[in-house]
């Protein structure tokens, strides 16, 4: 199977995008998985510039690297979200803000998500992984009381934004991979459910596996890959490690920052937290999935510089390939 290991680019967009891919280079990647923000992939040079996609493609050659998705978790956030408020506005475009007014915010963040899949298809990556935002993620603390309807509402919101942007994604035969996390339409397994039967389970949506949304939900990552096996169109490797026990420390986070020891979890750094690793690359061998996986850096407790070579020597050990035969298949007199 030999996947292909790749450094998501979306913790290191403050540097250049050539001096992320000496790095990744270097340390031995395969490839990247190129955030959609900084200068690594943006998308209106990408449709408006006849060179853009071949300079980036040039520079990936340059230091032997491979892209297989790209990455706008920070626009698809503002496509359904309410509010939509200053914390929008320090991680979204100019263009995509504008006014800040949200219809409009939440308009130009879709045609935006829609130019991402035709940027995609001009990179020849089938592949676009990202958030969808949530209408209803606010009432998620259930006081004051929530009527069904309004929950009805939030998922029909969702289907009736992202339908039209998975109308391009069809027309340009590229897939969006929605990762399932906190604050988003699909956080756990019954709103992936219900979120997959809002849009009538269509093709051109799948989701990207990151366990380290799971583990501090008490959510099983294994029996998600094998439950929604037919759906997992990308892999992220990022950990999270959880610190409940002490009777004040809770998960909820208390509005502590990362890396805070008072915290009840906190994200680290792939194969430093709760993620049972080997037993999710052995369901993952288990489906046939076959793409990349790809390591997100994300620990405020340790530099990114010893993090991200180290992760990588984490999953090549641990990512084995199934075998081409059964063990005891040795053992038969017909062998």
């Amino acid at each position: 199977m030999a996947r292909p290991i790749t450094l998501f680019t979306g913790q290191w967009a403050d540097l250049p995008f050539e001096e992320v891919c000496r790095l990744a280079s270097e340390w031995g990647y395969d490839g990247l998985e190129i955030a959609c923000w900084g200068d690594h992939f943006e998308v209106d040079r990408a449709l408006a510039e006849d060179d853009y996609v071949d300079r980036k493609r040039a520079t990936l050659a340059k230091y032997n690297l491979r892209v297989f998705a790209i990455s706008n978790h920070l626009v698809g956030q503002a496509v359904c979200d309410h509010p939509i408020d200053e914390r929008h506005q320090d991680i979204l475009p100019a263009a995509i803000w504008g006014d800040g007014e949200p219809a409009g915010v939440r308009e130009r963040a879709a045609a935006r998500m829609k130019d991402t899949a035709r940027a995609a298809a001009r990179l020849g990556v089938k592949t676009v992984v990202g958030f969808t935002g949530s209408s209803i993620w606010h009432t998620v603390a259930m006081f004051p009381p929530v009527p069904p309807a309004m929950i009805e509402r939030g998922y029909q919101d969702f289907a009736d934004r992202w339908n039209p942007i998975l109308d391009v994604f069809d027309e340009v035969g590229v897939r969006f991979a929605h990762e399932v996390h906190p604050s988003e339409i699909a956080y756990d397994y019954w709103t992936t459910r219900r979120t997959l039967d809002a849009i009538g389970h269509r093709p051109a949506f799948g989701l990207n596996w990151d366990p380290s949304h799971f583990v501090w939900q008490d959510l099983d990552p294994v029996n998600f890959i094998l439950e929604f096996q037919d759906r997992i169109y990308h892999v992220d490797c990022k950990d999270a490690k959880v610190r409940t026990g002490d009777g004040r420390r809770g998960r909820m986070a208390s509005h502590l920052p990362w890396a805070d020891l008072r915290r009840g979890w906190d994200f680290v750094s792939t194969g430093h937290g709760d993620v049972p690793w080997e037993d999710c690359f052995r369901a993952l061998n288990a489906i046939g999935y076959d793409g990349p996986l790809s390591i997100e850096w994300e620990d405020a407790g340790m530099d990114r510089l010893v993090g991200a070579p180290a992760a990588l020597q984490f999953v090549r050990d641990l990512a084995f390939d199934a075998p081409t035969a059964a063990f005891d298949a040795a053992f038969s007199s017909s062998s």
